[in-house]
């Protein structure tokens, strides 16, 4: 995991300026996302880089928690939750691991562009079950690997090895709904906006 930071911590000015890879597939996720909030909810998001997506949310929820383990992102997210005053959102350097969630205690959890970087998305997932009220929402953004061209295949494992990009964990669209599924989830929504995209999800965990 700190060698995870460090490598995002080098890299999160720049990240922080770059433009959406496909801002019309973000922009329906957003949408997508939005059709489950209440004003009422506790959200938390895990993994939330520069915060630009807890932000956009920000007007439709109550709160959101937002953490990561690079510093420099979260000081990034502070930073822009300042410039357009937003106060309803919490940023947090921090593992999942590390925060002490109470039981079916949150509304929803957001783990976007994170699943395929973990070394262990079934513990994550569970972790995440065991946080949510019954009805609550789990909304990830993954990019299934295995799933996807040969080439990107072997730049997945090969660049994380040499440190170029992190490591990617790679695995199935299928072995992630296997994933949700064992740890109690039902899949409610699902969009994939073409074969090397990630997979958007949102599962819910039933009462």
């Amino acid at each position: 995991m700190r060698q995870t930071a460090r490598f995002w911590d080098k890299v999160a000015e720049r990240y922080a300026k770059m433009p959406i890879r496909d801002e019309a597939a973000y922009q329906k996720k957003l949408q997508a996302t939005r059709a489950y909030f209440r004003q009422d909810m506790e959200v938390l998001e895990i993994g939330c880089g520069t915060g630009s997506t807890a932000i956009a949310h920000a007007p439709w929820v109550k709160h959101i928690h937002a953490i990561d383990f690079s510093p420099k992102m979260i000081a990034i997210a502070r930073g822009r939750a300042k410039e357009n005053h937003i106060g309803n959102v919490t940023f947090e350097n921090a593992s999942v691991e590390e925060l002490g969630v109470p039981t079916q205690s949150l509304d929803a959890v957001l783990a976007l562009n994170l699943l395929h970087l973990l070394d262990d998305r079934d513990e994550t997932i569970s972790r995440v079950h065991a946080m949510l009220k019954p009805g609550g929402i789990f909304v990830t953004s993954t990019a299934c690997i295995g799933d996807m061209s040969m080439l990107l295949r072997i730049v997945a494992r090969t660049g994380g090895f040499l440190g170029v990009i992190p490591l990617f964990r790679v695995f199935t669209k299928r072995e992630l709904e296997h994933s949700l599924t064992r740890a109690g989830f039902v899949i409610d929504y699902q969009w994939r906006p073409g074969k090397n995209k990630p997979v958007f999800i949102v599962a819910k965990r039933m009462g």
